[in-house]
């Protein structure tokens, strides 16, 4: 039992990265993580052994946001506690601006394109697993990241796309 919590625990990172591409609030992923971890913990009776652990972690993380979201839908949207725009604090380093601006363009993916691109490249799932968990055919998976990887290509190299990268000496 303290080894499969040990597992559970070195997957808390995966899973917030994995929440922060479908939330893109780094607070509100910590939230949905944390009730990933408690609802995975109080099912623990219910991973079939020896399957695929962080897989079945996903899947729970994903199911829980989309009820969150359909929760959401229900409900009148939250007020704004202040009026004006977010402050910001200027890049210190080129490498940082570019991580912005690929994370810009990545946000700017169709929702389906972002979850796959995550699950494959960030967190190393196989096609196959990402299939099982999204509910999906291989064939949907591979397509979409195939689709993902050549608008991110694009955003890159064509200036006159929806976010240019910045070409700096």
């Amino acid at each position: 039992m303290e080894d499969l919590l040990l597992r559970i625990e070195a997957e808390i990172p995966a899973l917030r990265r994995y929440a922060r591409v479908l939330l893109h609030d780094s607070d509100a992923a910590d939230d949905l993580v944390q009730d990933c971890l408690v609802r995975a913990l109080s099912r623990l009776h219910l991973w079939r052994r020896p399957g695929n652990l962080r897989a079945w972690l996903f899947t729970i993380l994903r199911h829980i946001q989309l009820n969150q979201r359909r929760s959401a839908a229900r409900s009148p949207p939250p007020l704004p506690l202040a009026e004006g725009e977010e402050p910001s604090v200027a890049a210190g380093q080129i490498s940082r601006i570019e991580v912005a601006e690929t994370l810009r363009a990545f946000a700017r993916l169709p929702e389906e394109q972002r979850e796959v691109l995550s699950l494959v490249v960030v967190e190393g799932l196989r096609y196959r697993e990402v299939a099982d968990l999204l509910d999906i055919s291989v064939g949907t998976v591979m397509s979409r990241l195939a689709r993902g990887r050549e608008r991110l290509r694009q955003m890159s190299e064509d200036p006159g796309t929806v976010t240019p990268f910045r070409r700096l000496p």
